[in-house]
């Protein structure tokens, strides 16, 4: 590299960030499991949310760095780009943040809808006052029955907590949680874990999804890998390019951190994640004992799955090489109809200027012309001598016609 830069480098350099490690940022070591990271990002976004450090601009670049480490780290392809060849491989504008709506003021907050509303995929992320009130053990968890739907609404950006306790036998035999709105309200899914100081710590959460004319969430605790599925994953990769939004599918499913509850209390939640209103939803605890079939129905039906997501990766390949085959055999037909096209009038012009005649080139302009140089020369004949002057036509009706007489019959 030479030693002299010119200033338009320096100042780049200067401009550019420096990032630090994401294991760094994240105080985990490089073979953390996903739920190690994930726990770590949740106990630092908490501890530097905006809404903690509204005056602290420190603790809001920190909540940046924190979020964006977590979005290299907990998506394993990114991960293993970053292990491989560092930020350099990560495509840092593809990085999506997750947006607190109850930190957005009122203006921002219609914006994220009215993108919401276009298509445009906004993640939200649990308000950071309600985790802090869960976590200090300041929340009203009610009981929730097994096999005893539940209908209420909860405030947007606000959280009804429930608590399900599971036998043995229900734990053996697996156990389901699920929400749905008949109003197709926008929620979130919570999962908590019970920490020392008897405090609520998020451990999973499932964003509704609209299922023919209700939007659902559901988690499922079966005794084996279970998978769940991030429709919002990839989605800016998938804007830029449309074929991006097929092959890029089933990047988003990836199994589920938790397979099976243990017997005892537990406890979820349902998150208000409309941007204006609050939500309709039903919540109910299933035991999934009488569900044998839909379990391994389940289980078939994932593993086909991931089979599909192999055989599409493959796929890709093969039609990216072909559709750019096509793409250049569509360009050289246009080129080669246009030079056919073009060589075919040159030969019709050549046809054309076999002739002895003069080009003919008549106009309104030229006629008119013509009439005036004929004024000019001499008067003009009236039409009336004109017409007088002309040899009479008989008439039909003045024809002679000779009839031969005929014997009477």
């Amino acid at each position: 590299m030479p030693a002299n830069r010119s200033k338009s480098e320096k100042h780049d350099a200067a401009a550019k960030p420096v990032r630090r490690d994401p294991y760094e940022v994240l105080g985990v070591s490089k073979n953390s499991a996903d739920q190690e990271i994930k726990s770590a990002y949740r106990r630092m976004a908490l501890k530097y949310h905006p809404d903690k450090n509204a005056n602290d601009p420190k603790a809001a670049d920190m909540f940046k760095e924190v979020t964006f480490s977590y979005n290299i780290l907990s998506d394993p392809d990114k991960r293993r780009q970053y292990d491989t060849a560092g930020f350099e491989a990560v495509e840092s504008e593809s990085q999506e943040l997750e947006l607190d709506l109850s930190s957005l003021g009122t203006v921002n907050t219609m914006f994220a809808a009215l993108f919401s509303k276009l298509g445009v995929p906004i993640k939200t992320t649990v308000s950071a006052t309600v985790l802090e009130e869960a976590l200090n053990n300041l929340v009203t968890v009610l009981p929730l029955p097994m096999g005893q739907p539940i209908s209420k609404k909860v405030e947007k950006q606000c959280a009804h907590f429930y608590s399900v306790r599971i036998t043995e036998e229900e734990a053996r035999s697996g156990f389901v949680c699920r929400v749905q709105s008949s109003d197709k309200s926008k929620f979130k899914l919570l999962y908590f874990d019970r920490e020392e100081n008897n405090g609520l710590s998020l451990a999973l959460q499932e964003d509704s999804a609209k299922t023919g004319k209700v939007t659902s969430a559901g988690m499922y605790f079966l005794g084996f890998p279970v998978y769940r599925l991030d429709q919002t994953m990839n989605s800016v990769a998938a804007s830029k390019d449309p074929d991006a939004a097929f092959f890029k599918k089933l990047d988003g499913f990836q199994p589920c951190e938790i397979t099976e509850l243990k017997a005892g209390d537990h406890v979820f939640a349902v998150y208000g994640d409309n941007f204006f209103r609050s939500a309709s939803y039903t919540i109910e605890a299933l035991c999934a004992a009488p569900f044998k079939e839909e379990k391994e129905y389940l289980r078939a039906v994932e593993t086909q799955i991931l089979t599909k997501r192999v055989e599409i990766s493959k796929f890709e390949t093969e039609y990216r090489e072909v559709l750019a085959q096509f793409t250049e055999m569509t360009n050289r037909y246009a080129q080669e109809m246009q030079a056919i096209d073009e060589l075919l009038k040159q030969r019709n012009e050549m046809h054309a200027s076999y002739t002895s005649a003069p080009p003919m080139k008549r106009s309104r302009s030229k006629s008119r012309g013509s009439f005036k140089e004929a004024k000019e020369d001499g008067p003009v004949k009236d039409k009336k001598s004109t017409m007088r002057d002309r040899p009479k036509k008989k008439k039909w009706y003045n024809i002679h016609l000779k009839v031969e007489k005929r014997k009477p019959c």
